[in-house]
């Protein structure tokens, strides 16, 4: 039976026939558009859903549209990145250093050195020491030295004619060498993980590397990066490297003054944890530029030089975060960091990802699926799983709905729902009054003041962070949520453990960010593998 669908393009409505009917999978689908209208480039499928007034929503499977149903093609932006350019005055020592992470950005294919469309740092200009790549999904191993590489070539003939291993001190230690220095592009404290992903990845290009012993031939490389690595932070560490300069002895409390005790280090996958300060720029220098900020920030309409001051002052600010003040002290000297707009910059300095974006649109992706898990859901749970999902037959609005698949997300982990969002209501000045002082005793939370207006309730989400509220007049609990996970990284805020589960899908799943020194846990990873089935 054959169908029609109205398609929305970028700039264009068409209309696309299907003599055949709608195609069984996406995958049809998709191709049939890409070929229909010329498409040259990813996209993904939106669909109008006429249950919620004709709102969009991601189309995950061709069986949610029908005959002369709306569709949307959402071209997928293009990743654009700039080089990583080190701030150090010492030029001498670090060429080497430089040319290898220019090699190997150039070997990823991800170095965008003349581009003029760089907008991934919001002032290139003055934030040229950032991080600009974060971990790559598959690590690619850097050329070695002219000879090195000739025995390799040599060594990987014998290999695959009989199986001969290589066992050559001097090209171990300059593979090693020049392993150090690429994966020092992306971090300078690789996990476990990451040092046998490098194993994985060098063992797969140069088979006659692989390890004699170990039963699967990485062990001996796995150990050798460790201890090479450590090696490597001490040659550089007097650069003036300040992820590294904080975890000396002599900077530690005594307490901490064993070398691995409370490691100040990525653990979100930040990739600009503790970056150095731009070039020629100081700690006196970037004082008073926070100074001036101060005084602009009192300024009305001045969006423009508050961004250009908080992205100057990013390497100042994250020494202060890392110490650990109360959110109240940090508020007084950075104010301007707990405005929205500053939230979801300074979160895309710190992982290179935009903040709301990606958390509504994975959110969103994944909301039908997430509906189907809850109702399935049986006991207790299931119970307060159906009450929670009622808020949406009272309202259909997307917020509503966004909202509905928080807070059953929370109970479907197995966790309390008021642990994290605090519901209040107003009906006079005492109940403002009560509410305010609730908020002095809240560690980290979301909360909802409802008020009756015009027959029905005016609601606005807040956030409050060790006692103090630090940010009201939300307009949803979902934008609020996005925000919470935009403060947790910007203050270097830890997750409540009786949300660990809640804040593990915020960032895993939501946000994309897989931390690489800790495993997904099982109930976690069980419910991505059922979203993505």
């Amino acid at each position: 039976m054959s169908a029609r669908l109205r398609v929305i393009l970028e700039e264009e409505i068409r209309k696309l026939s299907l003599p055949s009917g709608i195609p069984q999978t996406l995958e049809e689908l998709k191709h049939i558009v890409q070929e229909t209208f010329a498409i040259h480039q990813d996209f993904s499928f939106q669909f109008q859903d006429q249950d919620f007034n004709g709102q969009f929503f991601t189309l995950l499977e061709t069986n949610e549209i029908k005959d002369k149903d709306t569709i949307k093609v959402v071209l997928a932006e293009p990743v654009i990145t700039v080089t990583f350019q080190d701030s150090s005055k010492d030029q001498g020592v670090l060429d080497s250093f430089d040319s290898s992470c220019t090699e190997l950005l150039e070997d990823v294919g991800s170095c965008s050195t003349a581009s003029s469309d760089t907008t991934i740092l919001s002032s290139p200009g003055s934030t040229s020491s950032l991080r600009s790549v974060p971990w790559p999904a598959q690590f690619v191993i850097p050329t070695f030295s002219f000879d090195t590489e000739l025995i390799l070539q040599a060594a990987n003939e014998a290999n695959l004619k009989d199986g001969t291993l290589l066992c050559n001190p001097a090209v171990k230690s300059n593979i090693l060498d020049k392993l150090a220095e690429s994966i020092f592009v992306y971090t300078a404290y690789p996990s476990s993980a990451q040092r046998e992903q490098v194993a994985e990845a060098l063992v797969m290009k140069h088979p006659c590397l692989r390890d004699p012993v170990s039963f699967n031939g990485l062990y001996s490389w796995h150990n050798s990066l460790k201890y090479k690595l450590g090696n490597f932070r001490a040659k550089v560490k007097h650069l003036g490297i300040p992820e590294l300069n904080v975890n000396c002895l002599k900077r530690k409390s005594a307490a901490d003054k064993t070398p691995a005790k409370n490691l100040k280090k990525a653990k979100k996958s930040e990739v600009n944890y503790l970056p150095p300060h731009p070039q020629g720029e100081t700690d006196t220098s970037l004082e008073k530029e926070r100074v001036e900020l101060l005084y602009e920030y009192k300024k009305r309409d001045n969006n423009s030089v508050i961004n250009e001051k908080m992205a100057k002052t990013f390497s100042l600010r994250r020494k202060d975060v890392i110490q650990k003040p109360l959110v109240i002290d940090l508020n007084a000297r950075w104010p301007a960091l707990f405005e929205f707009s500053q939230i979801e910059e300074e979160f895309r300095r710190i992982t290179l990802k935009p903040l709301q974006s990606t958390f509504f649109g994975k959110l969103d992706e994944y909301t039908p699926k997430l509906l189907r898990l809850y109702r399935k859901k049986g006991g207790a749970v299931g119970k307060k799983l159906d009450e929670t999902l009622e808020i949406m037959n009272e309202d259909n609005s997307i917020e509503s709905r966004r909202e509905s698949v928080i807070r059953g997300l929370i109970l479907y982990l197995g966790e309390k729902t008021e642990e994290l969002i605090k519901d209040y209501r107003v009906c006079d000045d005492d109940d403002a009054a009560a509410i305010q002082e609730a908020i002095t005793s809240l560690v980290l939370n979301v909360f909802v003041v409802s008020k009756a207006r015009d027959g029905g309730l005016e609601k606005e989400a807040g956030i409050a962070i060790e006692g103090a509220e630090v940010l009201f007049g939300i307009p949803s609990v979902a934008h609020a949520c996005s925000y919470l996970m935009g403060l947790i990284y910007a203050l270097e805020l830890s997750y409540p453990k009786k949300l660990k589960y809640t804040f593990e899908v915020f960032q895993k799943i939501f946000l994309e960010l897989e931390d690489v020194n800790k495993n997904m846990s099982s109930k976690i990873h069980d419910l991505k593998i059922s979203l993505l089935a």
